[in-house]
């Protein structure tokens, strides 16, 4: 059986979690607004070097806004962004912010209702504040170190499971498409009876788990800004995060699960079984 997490918990100082939630809480309702509004509505995608891969002004604007407000609110502490990359420093600060403006830019060109924009704090422990708005559903999710995590304002606490049975796994592809091993994945997913879901936001596919919609998430890549605000959510919350070897680790750099304790061994072992680890 899977432990949950064993990580020390580097201790924050509690005005700045106050002030971090407070902040990125607004910032959050701010990217509601946006993102509701103008979601699959003359969206002018710019195609990168993947067909799925798209920006558009909506991401620009909402991250430029995101780091006027944090420069103003929190100077010294620098930002990382998808769109507009990192601060000076940001690799060496105690703390830093990461931000994906809109996670899901494909479905909100589309006008498919799955997408959210993720701020968190960072330290080198891990999220220590995590934010993201689940616009379409009128959800806030927030986070703090040693807090709890809540869903407009309503507290999480994360039902555990005895198997994957009848469960639902997420995962999401990988840059390029399907990750290596990511068919015979679903393959053994089907025969435990669980059903896998690829949405097109890896922040809301970690976000389920938090909420007890899923079982478990298996991002065999991903982005920090993707994922670091709801898995501040999902450790408050009471999941386990694993990297492909097993290991403990809040963000880890060679993939990421998320899961329920009592299911973390068994998506593990599809996972591993199903890249060779």
């Amino acid at each position: 059986m899977t432990l949950l997490s064993s990580r020390p918990s580097r201790p924050v100082e509690p005005g700045l979690l106050s002030r971090a939630l407070e902040v990125a809480g607004r910032l959050a309702n701010d990217a509601t607004d946006v993102i509701t509004a103008t979601a699959g509505r003359g969206a002018h995608p710019a195609t990168l070097d993947s067909p799925f891969d798209w920006v558009t002004d909506t991401d620009r604007i909402l991250e430029r806004h995101t780091r006027r407000v944090l420069t103003a609110e929190f100077p010294g502490i620098p930002v990382v962004g998808h769109e507009f990359g990192a601060d000076h420093g940001a690799d060496v600060a105690e703390y830093r912010w990461v931000v994906d403006s809109v996670d899901g830019t494909a479905n909100y060109v589309a006008g498919v209702p799955w997408c959210a924009y993720s701020l968190a704090l960072v330290d080198a422990s891990g999220p220590v504040v995590g934010v993201v708005a689940d616009p379409y559903r009128a959800q806030i999710y927030a986070a703090a170190r040693g807090r709890g995590a809540r869903a407009n304002g309503k507290p999480l606490n994360l039902v555990d499971r005895s198997g994957t049975a009848g469960a639902i796994v997420c995962t999401e592809l990988a840059r390029k498409g399907p990750w290596p091993g990511m068919g015979e994945f679903i393959e053994r997913a089907a025969a435990a009876h669980a059903g896998v879901r690829v949405l097109g936001s890896a922040a809301l596919s970690i976000a389920q788990v938090a909420l007890g919609h899923a079982a478990a998430a298996v991002l065999h890549s991903y982005h920090e800004w993707d994922v670091a605000g709801s898995v501040a959510m999902a450790i408050e919350a009471g999941a386990v995060v694993l990297d492909k070897h097993g290991e403990d680790a809040a963000l880890p750099t060679d993939g990421l699960l998320v899961a329920a304790p009592g299911v973390a061994d068994e998506v593990l072992g599809w996972w591993q079984e199903t890249v060779g680890t």
